[in-house]
């Protein structure tokens, strides 16, 4: 079985070295997972790196618009030989306004504010992938970038999680077949919440690459894996979180036990790994629960033009 971490791996190693090619743009990974828990008030988050090459990066987190989050995946950070600092795909894009016409929604795209998202990231990976001159070997369904937006969407419509995929294709313009020119796609978008009428509504988790082979939390829980097992009789309240869980009513759960919850849980998914966890509400905006192990710095002129109510990923000052 041909695991895509693998793939992803040779692929940017063979990148940066192949030929002796120093010059070339070299793309840092991020890999991992991100379980996301919907409750009646707010969107907890928990995602764990899972390291594909030597220099992978973590999942990086950024605030998108007022109103959404992104965690990132993929080709994340991109480093030039002739710039002493990577380019940050999670620093990268300034604070997104968007322009579209209501009503406007191009074919096979996603809503208005989410094309505006994806649009924007887009423009900003083209100069860089366009860099990339070497083979390389994805399948048309493989992102190149990956972007899990969670937030809540316009007009009150609630809570909401999508994926942005960002694929790639390549064409030969050398007689040896040895120097290819490659193209960054438009987003693909997947919507993971809310889910259709009369499904249930339980933990979220997506992986990447998708075939990481790592059995899902609610998997764990429904197996009465020991290590969960142990995690839920160690809070009363726990049982109630995973009984919500497993009848498809997370929605109903509450946000602080929620986030105790996963707390308590994604240091047995994580092992020696290092993981992130987060709470994003409506009403009262981002809130890290367990901060990234690198500072979360300001991006340049990242608040020009951002109203006041937009999160902020920084850590609050200690009183």
């Amino acid at each position: 079985m041909r695991f895509c971490f693998l793939l992803f791996a040779a692929l940017f190693l063979f990148i940066s070295h192949a030929l002796g090619q120093e010059d070339e743009i070299v793309a840092n990974l991020a890999g991992g997972r991100v379980i996301i828990y919907v409750t009646r008030d707010s969107l907890v988050f928990g995602a764990i790196d899972h390291p594909l090459e030597a220099k992978s990066v973590p999942p990086r987190v950024a605030s998108i618009d007022n109103s959404h989050i992104g965690i990132f995946f993929g080709a994340s950070e991109w480093q030039i030989p002739a710039q002493p600092k990577p380019i940050r795909l999670d620093r990268l894009v300034e604070y997104v306004q968007n322009s579209a016409p209501p009503g406007y929604r191009p074919p096979g795209s996603g809503e208005t504010d989410l094309e505006t998202i994806g649009v924007n990231y887009l423009e900003k990976l083209r100069p860089l992938v366009s860099q990339l001159h070497h083979k390389i070997d994805l399948k048309p369904d493989e992102p190149l970038v990956e972007i899990v937006l969670i937030g809540y969407a316009p007009q009150d419509y609630g809570p909401e999680v999508w994926v942005i995929d960002y694929g790639a294709e390549q064409e030969s313009v050398s007689s040896k077949g040895d120097y290819w020119q490659t193209h960054i796609l438009r987003p693909r978008f997947t919507q993971l919440y809310p889910p259709e009428k009369h499904q249930a509504k339980t933990l979220i988790e997506m992986r990447f690459p998708a075939d990481l082979p790592l059995v899902p939390l609610i998997g764990l829980i429904q197996q009465n894996d020991p290590r969960i097992t142990h995690v839920i009789s160690s809070d009363p309240r726990f049982s109630k979180i995973v009984e919500q869980l497993l009848h498809g009513q997370a929605n109903k759960s509450f946000s602080q036990d929620a986030a105790d919850f996963l707390r308590a849980t994604l240091p047995v998914l994580a092992g020696s790994s290092n993981f992130i966890e987060g709470k994003f509400s409506e009403s009262g905006g981002f809130e890290w629960i367990v901060t990234p192990e690198e500072p979360v710095e300001k991006a340049k002129d990242q608040d020009k033009d951002r109203p006041p109510d937009a999160p902020t990923l920084r850590r609050k000052p200690n009183p």
